[in-house]
């Protein structure tokens, strides 16, 4: 198999972990015979420190031209102040929407040997595996219009959604509930938003073309709750953008942090057959650990594994990967971020080396 993959470091730990998870997928390719045409890019504050936008133009074709992109991070402090539009994380929105990235799946599971790497009880988050879709192009974060006044006074941002921006992110959901365990929860505010109310009106009426699907509908306050009591009761969350947001950073406590959670979105079908997609670990850059060498690349390695799923059809591979992942935790291989308090804790490379060896050992 042939694929042209696109590498995005971008901000804080991002070149770290892209770093490893780039030599993972290079020994993958090796392993099954693939050809994996890797680029480089550079985006968010990498980019503005070279005077260019978040998202320059190069960046953009690069995406467009990728099967798969693999992200690592953007932010950085240097930019928090002045124009939005100088922001890093303006090149993250951008990329959504120029690509229509609009169904992002975040996965989060309870890993063997880190049940009480969290704050939650063992007991609490045993068996728990979720999938958090979250609709990723609409709502708050893209509504316009929006703004602050030129005197301060106020500001203001609208919560806007289509019936078909509704229909095809929930559709995707029952889809990811046919493959797994056939449960599906969509997560609103019906009872103060109209925009839960039409939410919760589509999401409704196509489940009648998913028989085999259990629906049940919660408020988001709940659900935030019932993450932190009874993660296991999951199976699908669906829900909209701001939403999702929360939700799935609640979810990273059942992996005990962060930095072991991965992403995907991705947008329609194109012509070709293929969508675009971005993969991403949802840690961020976090600036206060950049450079020290002790970041965790699990989320990042975990990332290219949904890549091998989702948009090279490899579920094969991404399976072998992910059990590399699995025995490497089950081995006590930790990152400072999973270690248990006094223990000794391994780099960002040296996690990386012991996935690796687990590859090579299968």
């Amino acid at each position: 198999m042939k694929a042209s993959i696109l590498l995005l470091p971008g901000d804080g730990i991002g070149p770290e972990v892209v770093a490893g998870a780039a030599s993972v997928l290079r020994t993958v390719a090796s392993q099954f015979g693939h050809q994996f045409d890797l680029h480089e890019s550079i985006i968010g504050g990498a980019a503005l420190r070279r005077e260019l936008p978040p998202l320059p133009d190069d960046t953009l074709a690069a995406a467009r031209a990728s099967q798969g992109i693999l992200l690592g991070a953007v932010g950085d402090p240097a930019f928090d102040r002045g124009d939005s539009t100088r922001r890093p994380e303006t090149a993250l929105l951008g990329l959504r929407r120029e690509l229509q990235l609009y169904a992002n799946f975040r996965p989060a599971k309870v890993w063997g040997g880190l049940e009480g790497s969290g704050p939650l009880k063992p007991a609490v988050v045993a068996g728990t595996d979720m999938l958090v879709l979250r609709e990723l192009t609409g709502g708050l974060y893209y509504g316009e219009p929006r703004g602050i006044e030129a005197d301060g006074s106020s500001a203001h941002n609208t919560m806007r959604y289509s019936r078909h921006e509704i229909e095809r992110i929930a559709r995707r959901g029952f889809e990811a509930a046919r493959g797994r365990r056939k449960r599906i929860t969509s997560v609103d505010k019906a009872n103060v938003l109209e925009t839960s109310r039409l939410w919760r009106q589509v999401v409704t009426g196509l489940a009648a073309e998913y028989p085999e699907i259990a629906l049940d509908h919660m408020y988001v306050d709940s659900c935030a709750m019932k993450i932190a009591l009874a993660p296991s009761s999951f199976d699908v969350i669906l829900t909209e953008n701001l939403f999702g947001d929360i939700l799935s950073d609640c979810a990273a406590m059942v992996a005990g942090s962060l930095g072991m959670l991965p992403s995907a979105s991705i947008g329609p079908a194109r012509a070709n057959g293929t969508r675009p997609a971005l993969y991403e670990p949802i840690h961020g850059s976090a600036p206060d650990i950049a450079g020290r060498g002790i970041a965790n690349p699990c989320g990042a390695i975990l990332s290219f594994a949904l890549c091998l799923r989702y948009t090279l059809d490899r579920e094969d591979d991404a399976v072998h990967l992910e059990r590399a992942v699995e025995r490497t935790i089950a081995r006590g291989m930790r990152t400072a971020d999973i270690a248990a308090p006094g223990t000794v804790s391994v780099s960002t490379r040296a996690m990386g080396d012991a996935i690796l060896a687990e590859l090579d050992a299968r």
